[in-house]
């Protein structure tokens, strides 16, 4: 019998936040047996999707602006109508050869609205295929707010005639998708839980660090790298740092960071081992990505976030004030970041004893593999 086949659709604008937790999936539902084809639409990302899963890679398309509403092709034009009707041609034919029994979006209906030049026509091709593959929404736990009117009412109408089920990929523990979509009531029948996408239990580090500083894929975030860099100058010398910039850091940038670099003081754009060297690491300093803190959680390491809030961004502020509140994590402000700020935040942290194990739910990954076999069961029933 042949493995029943997954099609995966996930795209990053920005960040590398959404290929990371999609690869994390995927790799779970190959390892549960199942045939996955991830299709991305962003950046190559070192890494991902990962060993064991078929790729099919669209022409990439990037935010043009740190409000997620405009697209740009690899190079920076401005993507044009010619440019994404083939994205779309390709995606349509990538569906229709791979023939699969489930369809996952990751993000939409409640995010990447700009995709819906090629996602409304993936939905319409899903509705009329003999036979109908199952279509399920891969959603984060904490939604962007501060949505336009009639957006949310928009996605309610989408899932509920096209969706089998939302997964949302969170501890109900936690938070649920209701404190940040207050229609959840009325898709709440479609809902599926999964547990927070953490990675598993990391190895043991290669090599370890005091302090890693962190910026996600590194296109936003090199004031945050730039005043860890600061902050190690202000703090005793024995103190060992990794800066990780993130492999979209603008080259210039990358630059200006490595000169006069301290001898404690390691700047990397990536490093594959991240969920390892933070288990050694006693302090961690980064932003409040989905991602980063499912690594963070799984380290014991003291974690400093600092949430994105460009753009009018709340997701990253919502989940680090969580944190907080289970005395999880500290929070600097992005605005107006220094190195002094970052230099009182590290003391305090190195002086509190290392974080406990913590009671969330962080097997997301499996419980996502094991909730679509399930589905796939049921349809054969």
């Amino acid at each position: 019998m042949t493995a029943p086949r997954i099609f995966f659709y996930v795209q990053h604008l920005l960040g590398i936040g959404h290929i990371a937790r999609a690869s994390r999936i995927a790799s779970a539902l190959v390892k549960d047996g199942l045939d996955v084809t991830v299709v991305t639409g962003g950046l190559p990302v070192p890494g991902f999707p990962g060993e064991g899963v078929k790729t099919v890679a669209l022409p990439a398309v990037v935010a043009s602006n740190t409000g997620f509403s405009g697209l740009a092709d690899a190079d920076g034009r401005p993507a044009g109508e010619e440019f994404l009707a083939a994205r779309r041609d390709l995606l349509l034919q990538a569906f229709h050869a791979a023939r699969p029994d489930v369809v996952i979006i990751e993000a939409f209906p409640f995010g990447r609205r700009q995709m819906r030049f090629e996602l409304l026509p993936l939905l319409a091709a899903i509705a009329t295929a003999e036979p109908r593959p199952k279509l399920l929404s891969s959603v984060r736990d904490i939604l962007q707010e501060n949505r336009k009117a009639g957006r949310d009412a928009e996605t309610v109408a989408l899932v509920k005639d096209h969706f089998d089920a939302v997964l949302v990929h969170g501890d109900p523990d936690f938070v649920r998708l209701e404190d940040t979509f207050p229609l959840t009531s009325e898709i709440a029948d479609r809902l599926r839980y999964t547990g927070l996408v953490a990675p598993p239990p990391a190895p043991e580090p290669v090599e370890t660090f005091d302090i890693i500083a962190s910026a996600g894929g590194g296109a936003v975030g090199a004031e945050l790298i730039g005043a860890a860099k600061q902050a190690a100058a202000l703090l005793p010398g024995d103190l060992r740092w990794l800066l990780i910039s993130g492999p979209n850091l603008p080259e210039p940038d990358f630059a200006a960071l490595s000169r006069n670099m301290a001898p404690n003081v390691t700047l990397v754009r990536f490093r594959k081992d991240f969920p390892s060297l933070l288990r050694g690491a006693r302090v961690s300093i980064s932003q409040a990505g989905y991602n980063t803190v499912g690594d963070l959680l799984r380290s014991g390491c003291r974690a400093i976030l600092v949430p994105f809030v460009a753009g009018g961004e709340t997701e990253q502020t919502v989940r680090a004030e969580r944190l907080q509140a289970l005395d999880l994590a500290d929070i600097l402000p992005e605005i107006g970041l220094t190195s002094a700020h970052v230099k009182e935040a590290v003391e305090k942290a190195l002086a509190a004893p290392r974080q406990g194990p913590v009671s969330l739910d962080l097997d997301g990954a499996a419980k996502t593999a094991a909730i679509i076999r399930s589905m796939i069961a049921e349809s054969l029933a």
